[in-house]
C-alpha cells in the first residue's frame, strides 16, 4: 500500500475516533469554576497556619521543622500577597458582631515549645509587627536543663525547647499569646489490642492484660488532671489562665472537649482542612506546614487550602480484610491501605458493622460495644492504618435501624391493604422500629461506643433508614402518628390525600430527627469536627413525589448533613447500559437545580450489577466512564461501592485517572 494512501486512512481513523468522544458541554465564563485564588475572601473567615520547630539547616521532620530561611521566605509571600496576621481577640469581637476580620486573615501559631521560637521566630514577628500564637507542651519545658526531655517516648536534647523564663518573657512582648497543648499528653498511647499508638489526649487507653479499654470516667478525669495542671502552670508563668487549646497530632475528642471548656477555654485548634468561619471556634482547623516547603510549594498549600474539600471516595466492605487468621487479615489490610494510597482516593466509607451473609441484618460489629457480639475488634485499627498510612479520612458506615437486637424489641412493620394484616416487609430491610423509646436508646449507646473510636472522621448512616407508603404499622408508630394529629391507623392516612401527605412529611422528618440524635451522641464524645453523610435512594431524587415510598427527602437532606450521598446506581435502577450515562447525568441535574448543592454531594456509583445471578463486577472502563460524565455536569465529589481490593477489581490503573483528584502519571 502506498505511504499516502495509508497516511490518509490513518488520518481517517483518528478522525472517526475524535468525533465519537463525547465533547465537554460548553460552558459561558460565567458559569465556570473560579478557582480559590480568584474568588472574593468569604467574611469573618480565617486562615490557620500551624508551625512547629525552626532550624537553620536539615530540618528534623520528626518535629515538623521548617528551615530558618523557609520561613522567612514563607511570611513574607504572606505580607506579599495581603494577608493579614490577627490576634485571638479580633477573632473573638468579628465572632461576637464587632469589626470584622480584614480579608486573608491568618493566625500563625507555633506548636510544642522550640527553642527556636525565641531564637528565630520572634525577631521576625518584631521586625513585621506580627501576632502569633506559642503553644508549649508542660512537662517538655519543665525537663531539667540537664536532662533530654522524653519526646514521646524518644529523648531529645533539652537544648531544643523554651524554659519558663523565655515563654515568661514572649508572653510580655505583646505580640504572642500563650496556648495550652497539654501538660503530659502530647504522646502516643495503646489504643487497640493491634497496638497501634495513638493521640493520648483523644483515645482511652487499651489494657492488653485485662484486654478492657479506660472507662469514660477514667478517661475524663485522666484529662482533667491534664487540663488543670497545664492552665495553671502558664498562669503561674503569664499572669493569665490560657483560653486557647491545641489539640496534639490535630486530633479532637468531645469528651476531652467539655473538659476544656470548664476550665474556660475559648478556642481549640485542629489540624482539619479549610478556612475557619467562626462558627464554631472549638474545632478550628489550621494548615499544617510539613516537610520543609520551598516558595512555590507553600503558596500552592495556602491557595488550596482555602478550596472547598471534593471528596473522592472509596466504599469499602470490612468483611473483606477480617479473616480468623490474624496473619492473613494483617496481609488483607496491607492490600487495602496499599491500594487506597495507589487509587489516590481522599476518603473511605468503612463498614463498621459484619454482614458476611449480605442480607443487611446487622448481628455483629466490628468495634466494642454494649449490645451486640463483636466479631473482631479491628475496626479501629484498620481505620487508623488508613489515615495514617493511606492519608484518608475515614467514615464509619453504620446501619440506622437494621440491627439484630433482641427480638423481642418492635420491628417496623408493613401494614397489607388486601388482608389489612401487619407484618414485617420480607422484601424489605428488617429494621427496627425507630418509634420505640428503647430501640432509640440502644441505638444511640451502639453509636456512642462507634464514637469512641480515634479514627472516625465521620459518620455514614446507611441506605437503610427507609419507610414505605404502608410503614411504619407498629402499635408504636400508630401512637405516635396520632400524638401529632394524624390518623391512627394505615387506612385512614391511605384514605386522606392530605393526611398522607402531613405522614409522609412527618415520617421523613422523624427519621432525620433520628439520626440528628445519632450524631449529637457521636460528636459530645469524638468531638464537632465528626462529619455527617447519608445515602438516599435515586427515586427521591428524580421522583420527589416518590418521598411517599422511601420517607426521604433531598432537600431535607441537603440541609442537614455535611454530606448527602445519592445512590448512582443505574443499574441497580434497571437502566440499560446505553441509558445509564443519560440517566446520570438527568440525577446531577436534578441536584443541580439547587444553589450549591453539587458542593455538598457525593455520587455513589456501582462497581457490581447486583441485578445478575453472579452479582458481576463492572468493568473499570464504564465506571471511568461514569465518573467522567459526572464531571462533566459539574459533579466534583464521587466514589464507588465495592472495591474490591484483595483481586483489584475495579482495575486500579483504569479508574484512577477519573477517580483521583491528584496527580497521575
Amino acid at each position: 500500500m502506498p505511504l499516502i494512501t495509508r497516511f490518509i486512512l490513518l488520518l481517517g481513523v483518528l478522525l472517526v475516533s475524535a468525533c465519537a468522544q463525547q465533547a465537554p458541554a460548553f460552558a459561558p465564563p460565567s458559569q465556570r469554576p473560579v478557582a480559590a485564588n480568584e474568588k472574593p475572601w468569604p467574611k469573618n473567615h480565617v486562615l490557620g497556619i500551624a508551625y512547629h520547630d525552626v532550624e537553620d539547616r536539615d530540618p528534623d521532620q520528626a518535629v515538623v521543622a521548617v528551615r530558618t530561611e523557609r520561613m522567612i521566605e514563607q511570611l513574607a509571600w504572606l505580607r506579599e500577597n495581603g494577608y493579614k496576621p490577627v490576634t485571638v481577640d479580633q477573632i473573638m469581637a468579628a465572632r461576637k458582631g464587632g469589626p470584622e476580620l480584614p480579608p486573608k486573615a491568618i493566625l500563625l501559631s507555633f506548636d510544642d515549645g522550640y527553642a527556636s521560637f525565641y531564637t528565630r521566630v520572634l525577631p521576625v514577628l518584631r521586625a513585621y509587627n506580627w501576632h502569633a500564637l506559642l503553644a508549649p507542651v508542660g512537662v517538655w519545658i519543665d525537663t531539667p536543663l540537664n536532662q533530654p526531655v522524653d519526646f514521646a517516648g524518644a529523648p531529645r536534647a533539652r537544648s531544643d525547647f523554651l524554659t519558663w523564663d523565655q515563654v515568661r518573657e514572649i508572653s510580655q512582648s505583646g505580640l504572642v499569646e500563650i496556648a495550652a497543648h497539654t501538660d503530659a499528653s502530647h504522646k502516643g498511647i495503646l489504643a487497640n489490642p493491634q497496638g497501634n499508638l495513638q493521640p493520648a489526649a483523644a483515645t482511652r487507653r487499651y489494657d492488653p492484660v485485662t484486654k478492657r479499654y479506660e472507662s469514660e470516667e477514667d478517661f475524663r478525669a485522666r484529662i482533667r488532671t491534664d487540663v488543670v495542671t497545664i492552665s495553671e502552670k502558664i498562669r503561674k508563668v503569664t499572669g493569665y489562665k490560657p483560653r486557647i487549646w491545641v489539640w496534639p497530632y490535630g486530633t479532637a475528642d468531645g469528651t476531652s472537649l467539655a473538659v476544656i471548656g470548664d476550665q474556660g477555654y475559648e478556642m481549640a485548634l485542629t489540624l482539619d482542612d479549610g478556612l475557619d468561619a467562626l462558627d464554631n471556634l472549638m474545632s478550628s482547623p489550621r494548615f499544617l506546614v510539613a516537610s520543609d516547603p520551598d516558595g512555590e510549594h507553600f503558596a500552592n498549600s495556602i491557595v488550596a487550602a482555602q478550596q472547598d474539600f471534593t471528596m473522592r471516595v472509596v466504599h469499602v466492605d470490612l468483611d473483606n480484610v477480617y479473616d480468623p487468621d490474624p496473619a492473613q487479615q494483617e496481609i488483607n489490610l496491607g492490600k487495602l491501605i496499599q491500594r487506597m494510597a495507589d487509587m489516590g482516593a481522599n476518603t473511605v466509607f468503612l463498614q463498621a458493622f459484619a454482614d458476611p451473609k449480605g442480607d443487611g441484618l446487622v448481628h455483629s460489629l466490628y468495634f466494642p460495644n454494649r449490645h451486640l457480639p463483636v466479631r473482631a475488634d479491628i475496626f479501629d485499627r484498620v481505620a487508623w492504618q488508613l489515615r495514617t498510612r493511606a492519608h484518608v479520612k475515614v467514615f464509619a458506615w453504620m446501619p440506622v435501624l437494621s440491627f439484630g437486637l433482641d427480638a423481642k424489641l418492635p420491628r417496623v412493620t408493613r401494614w397489607d391493604p388486601q388482608t389489612g394484616t401487619t407484618a414485617v416487609d420480607p422484601d424489605q430491610y428488617q429494621r427496627l422500629s425507630p418509634f420505640d423509646p428503647e430501640v432509640r436508646r440502644i441505638i444511640g449507646e451502639i453509636y456512642e461506643d462507634v464514637a469512641r473510636l480515634t479514627s472516625v472522621d465521620g459518620i455514614l448512616y446507611h441506605d437503610d433508614a427507609v419507610l414505605s407508603d404502608f410503614e411504619d404499622a407498629s402499635p408504636q408508630a400508630l401512637k405516635a402518628y396520632a400524638a401529632h394529629g394524624l390518623p391512627g391507623s394505615i387506612a385512614a392516612l391511605r384514605d386522606d390525600p392530605a393526611a398522607m401527605q402531613r405522614w409522609t412529611r412527618f415520617k421523613s422528618r422523624y427519621l432525620i430527627d433520628f439520626t440528628n440524635e445519632l450524631t449529637a451522641k457521636v460528636r459530645a464524645i469524638r468531638g464537632p469536627q465528626v462529619l455527617t453523610a447519608r445515602n438516599i435512594f435515586a427515586e427521591p431524587v428524580l421522583n420527589p413525589d416518590s418521598e411517599a415510598w422511601f420517607a426521604q427527602n433531598l432537600d431535607d437532606f441537603l440541609v442537614t448533613y455535611d454530606w448527602t450521598a445519592p445512590m448512582a446506581m443505574p443499574l441497580m435502577e434497571k437502566q440499560t447500559q446505553a441509558q445509564s450515562g443519560p440517566w446520570l447525568e438527568e440525577l446531577v441535574a436534578k441536584i443541580k437545580q439547587r444553589p450549591g448543592a453539587l458542593d455538598r454531594t457525593v455520587f455513589e456509583l456501582q462497581a457490581r450489577d447486583w441485578t445478575k445471578k453472579d452479582q458481576a463486577d463492572i468493568d473499570g472502563a464504564q465506571l471511568a466512564d461514569w465518573m467522567g460524565r459526572l464531571k462533566r455536569q459539574g459533579a466534583t465529589s464521587f466514589g464507588y461501592y465495592p472495591d474490591n481490593f484483595l483481586d483489584n477489581l475495579p482495575d486500579l490503573k483504569t479508574v484512577r485517572p477519573a477517580l483521583s483528584n491528584k496527580w497521575n502519571p
